[in-house]
């Protein structure tokens, strides 16, 4: 299987930076091919503007997404957009590492989702979802939280679960481009629960990715827990 990972944090040392590199470590020892994009590595550019379209079809066009459609019809992406797109063609499934800050991805992810997956390359009007452009990707999110996990409920300090918290792009991003999700990996508490409880992550982390090929896909999206 060929897996693409996104990983955006800014430390290489760091927790996030931990789960990465045991990713490719043992999707590489199962003989997977991966590819890897350190955005912030490569600074990748997360503000959408114009400067996304080397060659517009129509340079009045002012709607972001309108060029985005022209641009894969007819013209040309800007380089990073077109490498990261290639990235995306190649792989069958994409693993997403990154923390969760103020119950969101780092800007810097965010602005991967706007300019990589663009309308007609990953979605257009009218397929979207189980119509959607990426169909027959898999994709699956690993993140990090600051808090602890009883944080993490309808009556917890966040008052959103983390489902809820990832409804936005598990639903509205990925599955919205035709991919299948599996269930998310969620390190609580990341860097309270001390080296043997990042030491156990890093273990159930491992076993999710040895069975990443036979996990089977969310069927819905539901934000409320235990909703599938």
């Amino acid at each position: 299987m060929r897996v693409f990972i996104v990983f955006a944090h800014h430390e290489q040392r760091s927790f996030n930076g931990a789960l990465k590199s045991l990713a490719v470590s043992v999707l590489t020892e199962q003989h997977h091919a991966v590819k890897v994009s350190d955005l912030y590595a490569v600074k990748f550019n997360p503000v959408a503007s114009k400067q996304d379209f080397l060659k517009l079809p129509d340079i009045q066009e002012t709607n972001y997404m309108l060029m985005q459609k022209s641009t894969a019809q007819k013209g040309r992406f800007a380089k990073d957009i077109d490498d990261e797109q290639e990235k995306v063609r190649w792989a069958d499934f994409i693993l997403f590492q990154f923390p969760i800050w103020w119950f969101s991805p780092p800007a810097i992810m965010k602005g991967w989702f706007d300019r990589v997956l663009a309308c007609g390359f990953a979605w257009d009007f009218a397929k979207t979802y189980s119509s959607g452009l990426l169909r027959g990707k898999k994709a699956m999110l690993s993140v990090t939280t600051g808090g602890g996990q009883e944080g993490y409920s309808e009556k917890g300090a966040n008052l959103a679960t983390i489902n809820q918290m990832l409804h936005p792009i598990m639903h509205g991003t990925l599955y919205f481009c035709g991919m299948e999700v599996l269930p998310p990996f969620v390190a609580y508490g990341a860097f309270q629960v001390g080296d043997q409880g990042r030491k156990k992550y890093l273990e159930e982390f491992k076993q999710r990715l040895l069975t990443i090929e036979t996990t089977q896909p969310l069927k819905s999206y539901s934000p409320i827990v235990g909703k599938k």
